[in-house]
């Protein structure tokens, strides 16, 4: 990647990280605000009702064209069986379309919901969303990235990565969130705080 397009995304990363959203986003001992969000077929998908079967591993990603998200769902699919076993439902959240999201799931062989937040409803309800700054979006659109396209909308608005351990009464029991786009929460971790439980 050339000098100056690293500078750039260096650049926007900081920006980002100014935010300070890793810090003032929803915590542990938060109530997780329900929402019902579409998957991938189009079903309904409740917070409160994956709740009623124990605990909920959510997943929030930026979106399937960004490859550190597409890695992040393949190592949790990769432990699927486990957070099971565990007895918490996996289930991930992007600000993509429905249709989006299908082809996601797809590409990816997803075995657990992936739900599409259009507007980042929801990811605004846990304090996630920032705008891309528009040095990025124009890197972005270089290499072949159309945010608009994938999110159905021109806000460039994306959730910082974030993963969380909501306990079946509702409350964040763990939670994993970074400005940083390509840190992410490690499936042995995400377990462990749901063997907690």
């Amino acid at each position: 990647m050339p000098t100056q397009t690293l500078a750039v995304l260096d650049d926007a990363a900081a920006r980002v990280a100014a935010l300070g959203l890793a810090e003032s986003s929803r915590g542990v001992g938060a109530a997780a605000p329900d929402f019902t969000l579409p998957d991938a077929a189009g079903e309904r998908v409740s917070l409160s009702a994956l709740l009623a079967n124990g605990p909920v591993v959510l997943s929030f990603y930026r979106g399937g064209w960004c490859p550190y998200c597409s890695a992040e769902l393949r190592a949790l699919q990769a432990r699927l069986s486990e957070i099971n076993a565990a007895g918490a439902t996996l289930v991930a959240v992007s600000p993509q379309t429905p249709d989006n999201s299908l082809s996601t799931a797809a590409k990816l062989d997803l075995a657990f919901p992936v739900l599409s937040d259009e507007g980042n409803v929801v990811a605004d309800s846990f304090g996630l969303v920032f705008s891309v700054p528009e040095t990025q979006r124009q890197v972005y659109q270089g290499f072949g990235i159309d945010i608009p396209a994938a999110n159905g909308d021109d806000t460039f608005r994306l959730p910082v990565p974030a993963t969380y351990v909501i306990s079946r009464d509702g409350t964040i029991a763990w939670r994993f969130v970074d400005s940083d786009y390509t840190k992410r929460a490690e499936p042995d971790d995400v377990i462990a705080a749901v063997k907690t439980l």
